[in-house]
């Protein structure tokens, strides 16, 4: 079973704002679906959800977006238009691995890692980057590793580690490319005293077409069982996922179930689709 997995950022009521202003930073981008909590968009022919989550949560650089940019006007006028009301972590710069290339957390929170490069190096334009910090410092290569044998047709593409005298941890993950699917990911470790880890800010929503894949991925992938609501769960090292029925955003369309469907669900920790569908 190969699922599509797509980010989903939780936002505090700018949900709308944010979607809109992304698909005006970026070309080839469109809103997809929208209402009072949800916003989705794809650009480059990805998906991205904008939740109105509330305030719980807030987005920090554990988790950003790696964004291949073909082409100097693209990546600059990118840069430029993220920065605006953001910061920078890494000056816009020539770097080893790109002539141009920085990273940013934009006004909102998000962070993104633009460098100008080619599409066909990382075969996607937005790349989740996974950054792994504090407790779970060391253990990028025992997550991807999980994560590539939790999904099918998946594999890890490349994994540079550091070396001596790099003021890291000799042999842990520098950088290191994998896919879940037909979906890239990238992951790091880093050993410096970060305050911040994984959290809810962003997560991966993987649709499912039946209840055994819900099933399979809950049960793979759940490891705190508090953190167990409405299709959301944590897995070991504290990233969060959503497990969802593909069928979810037909159902809550529909202004004669959307209500009853909506108050089922709020009441379950994993999802039964069955009981969603019979709301």
């Amino acid at each position: 079973m190969e699922n599509t997995i797509y980010p989903c950022l939780w936002f505090d009521g700018n949900a709308k704002e944010a979607a809109d202003f992304y698909c005006s930073v970026f070309n080839d981008s469109v809103i997809t679906d929208e209402n009072p909590i949800v916003v989705t968009f794809e650009s480059a022919g990805q998906r991205f959800m904008c939740l109105n989550g509330g305030p719980q949560f807030t987005f920090n650089p554990s988790i950003s977006f790696f964004v291949v940019c073909e082409t100097e006007v693209e990546v600059d006028n990118a840069w430029k238009s993220l920065l605006e009301g953001g910061s920078v972590l890494m000056p816009f710069d020539k770097y080893e691995w790109s002539t141009k290339y920085g990273w940013l957390q934009d006004r909102f929170g998000v962070n993104w890692q633009l460098s100008f490069g080619k599409l066909e190096d990382v075969g996607q334009k937005f790349t989740p980057v996974l950054m792994f910090t504090g407790d779970q410092n060391g253990k990028a290569e025992q997550a991807f590793q999980f994560y590539t044998s939790v999904f099918d047709n998946s594999s890890v593409k490349g994994v540079l580690r550091y070396n001596k005298g790099e003021n890291e941890v000799d042999g842990a993950v520098k950088h290191a490319q994998f896919s879940l699917g037909k979906h890239v990911f990238m992951a790091m470790d880093s050993s410096f005293p970060h305050h911040f880890s994984f959290s809810e800010a962003i997560s991966f929503v993987v649709e499912c077409e039946m209840q055994k894949e819900i099933d399979y991925y809950w049960d793979k992938l759940s490891a705190v069982p508090e953190a167990e609501k409405c299709g959301w769960l944590k897995d070991q090292y504290g990233v969060s996922w959503q497990i969802v029925p593909n069928i979810l955003g037909k159902l809550m369309s529909d202004p004669s179930k959307s209500e009853r469907v909506l108050k089922a669900f709020l009441q379950m920790k994993k999802f039964e689709i069955d009981k969603l569908i019979n709301a």
